[in-house]
């Protein structure tokens, strides 16, 4: 039943998938100004939380994308907006994206939900919020939606709902459709950073053992997922990462309101990232599907004023679906 009808409609120019993917990191000029609180893991480890605060009771958990942080611009800008409606925000920035590398050789991965459920249990415990909620883009969509659907028996009655943006909910195909040569470009930065991570990660840790050589000839996800997420998270196989990270498998279990967003234009999407009947089966799951908006996009013009047409609709789901007061 929730299938949603969009009516987001950019001007010409931001109807090209492309155009609206890189838009918003390049051209915005937004800036925060976050308070970091650094908490300590069970496993000897650390998180860094960065937290915008209006002295709301309600908390906005943002949870960003593949080599992201709080400075991504769509975190920016959707802290902002939440912030100007009277909610408090924290991002929450997944192991190694801080800006400080973490402790321990593991970083993150897409399903990586135990780092999820810790910072919310952290959340709850020491600060004094009647209302949690999750918004999540891309891979940080992918955690927000497996988590809502994993913990569904046992979730905080303080967690209220969720909200997730251009999110490759089944990483086989989402992979194999980034890895296509109209994402070359994207790919290419990706497997930079991601690189160069893996090898500082092999410098602190020598007994590791990186294969450097392969690592250097490396041109898919795949390739590097054999080298470092397989040994180092206990998978596996590529494959036994993709099935167990996915979120899509966990969307039927889903018990508080949530919405996915996603662009028919996102051209890291597969056809199998768009979850019809999983929505019309579901009293609280909702997918909303729009013709344009790129990866994270979702621009309207280079009126720059006009384009929160994301951060409203993010805005309008809190209202009317998970029913938290804003300004």
């Amino acid at each position: 039943m929730p299938v949603l009808t969009s009516d987001f409609t950019p001007t010409f120019l931001f109807k090209s998938g492309h155009l609206n993917t890189i838009y918003r990191s390049v051209f915005s000029k937004e800036s925060c100004n976050y308070k970091r609180k650094r908490i300590s893991t069970w496993d000897k480890d650390f998180i860094d939380l960065d937290f915008s605060l209006v002295g709301s009771k309600t908390l906005v958990l943002l949870i960003h994308g593949l080599e992201g942080s709080s400075q991504s611009k769509y975190i920016v800008s959707t802290t902002k907006h939440l912030n100007q409606k009277g909610l408090d925000t924290v991002c929450f920035n997944l192991r190694g994206c801080s800006g400080d590398d973490n402790l321990l050789l593991g970083t993150y991965h897409s399903g990586k939900t135990e780092d999820v459920d810790f910072v919310v249990k952290h959340l709850i415990e020491n600060y004094n919020y009647d209302n949690i909620i999750l918004v999540g883009f891309s891979l940080g969509g992918n955690l927000t939606l497996k988590y809502i659907g994993e913990q569904s028996e046992n979730i905080s009655p303080k967690i209220k709902g969720g909200i997730a943006i251009s999110v490759p909910i089944d990483i086989a195909s989402g992979e194999y459709e980034l890895e296509k040569l109209k994402n070359k470009i994207y790919l290419e930065r990706f497997l930079k950073t991601m690189k160069t991570k893996i090898l500082d990660k092999a410098a602190k840790f020598p007994e590791f053992n990186l294969d450097k050589d392969q690592l250097a000839k490396a041109t898919r996800f795949k390739h590097l997922e054999s080298l470092y997420t397989v040994p180092v998270f206990g998978f596996e196989s590529p494959e036994d990462y993709w099935e167990k990270a996915s979120a899509k498998p966990y969307l039927s279990k889903i018990e508080i309101p949530t919405l996915l967003i996603n662009s028919k234009d996102d051209t890291f999407l597969s056809d199998k990232c768009f979850p019809i009947d999983e929505a019309k089966n579901s009293k609280n799951f909702f997918f909303e599907t729009t013709s344009y908006g790129g990866h994270c996009g979702f621009i309207s013009s280079f009126y720059n004023a006009k384009n929160n047409w994301l951060e409203l609709r993010i805005e309008r789901f809190i209202r009317q679906n998970i029913q938290i007061n804003l300004l």
